[in-house]
C-alpha cells in the first residue's frame, strides 16, 4: 500500500507534469478543458442524500416539471464540487506529494444545469505563488461549462496548496 505521503508517480502516460518554473510560466494560459460529464437524475439524488438538500427543483422530476425550469436541476453546490474532477487530466507539478483545498474567492452560479446535461471545466491558471520552500499556491479561474448553451453553469477562482518533496528543489 502506498502512503499518501509518496511522491506522485509520474507513470501515468496521459498525465503531463511539469516542472515548477515551468508550470509558473503557465500563469495567465488556459491549461485544458475536462471531458463532458453527464449529470444525471441519479447523481443528483445521491448528492441531496449527502447534504440534505432535497429540495424538489432537485430531486422531483414531477414537480419540477412546472417550475421555472422544466425539470429538475443539479445542485450548484454539485457543479461546483465536479470541478475537481474536472481538473483530473490538467498538467501537474512535478515531486506534489499532496494537494490541499485553500478555498475559492469568487463564485458565480450563472446558469442552471438541467437534468442530463453535459457540463465540463476549462481551467486557466490565474496565480502561481511559493508560500514556503516546499509548499506552492496556485489559483484557477475556472468555467464550467454548459454542452450547447451560450452561458456557462458557473465561473470561479479556485485556490490549491500543493505540498511538495524535500528532495524537489524550488529551481526544478
Amino acid at each position: 500500500m502506498t502512503s499518501r505521503w509518496t511522491c506522485m508517480s509520474m507513470s501515468d502516460p496521459k498525465q503531463t507534469f511539469l516542472a515548477r518554473r515551468d508550470y509558473e510560466a503557465l500563469v495567465g494560459t488556459e491549461l485544458g478543458k475536462s471531458h463532458w460529464i453527464k449529470i444525471t437524475q441519479s447523481r443528483i439524488d445521491q448528492f441531496a442524500d449527502c447534504t440534505g438538500d432535497h429540495q424538489s427543483i432537485h430531486v422531483d422530476p414531477e414537480t419540477a416539471r412546472g417550475g421555472p425550469f422544466g425539470g429538475t436541476i443539479a445542485h450548484g453546490f454539485l457543479t461546483l464540487s465536479m470541478i475537481v474532477e474536472m481538473m483530473q487530466g490538467l498538467p501537474r507539478i512535478v515531486g506534489v506529494k499532496t494537494n490541499v483545498n485553500y478555498g475559492l474567492d469568487r463564485v458565480r452560479f450563472i446558469s442552471p444545469v438541467k437534468v442530463d446535461s453535459c457540463i465540463r471545466g476549462r481551467f486557466t491558471l490565474s496565480a502561481f505563488k511559493q508560500i514556503e520552500t516546499t509548499i506552492v499556491e496556485t489559483t484557477f479561474a475556472i468555467v464550467v461549462e454548459i454542452e450547447n448553451h451560450d452561458k456557462p453553469a458557473l465561473v470561479a477562482d479556485w485556490r490549491a496548496r500543493r505540498y511538495l518533496c524535500p528532495a524537489f528543489p524550488p529551481e526544478t
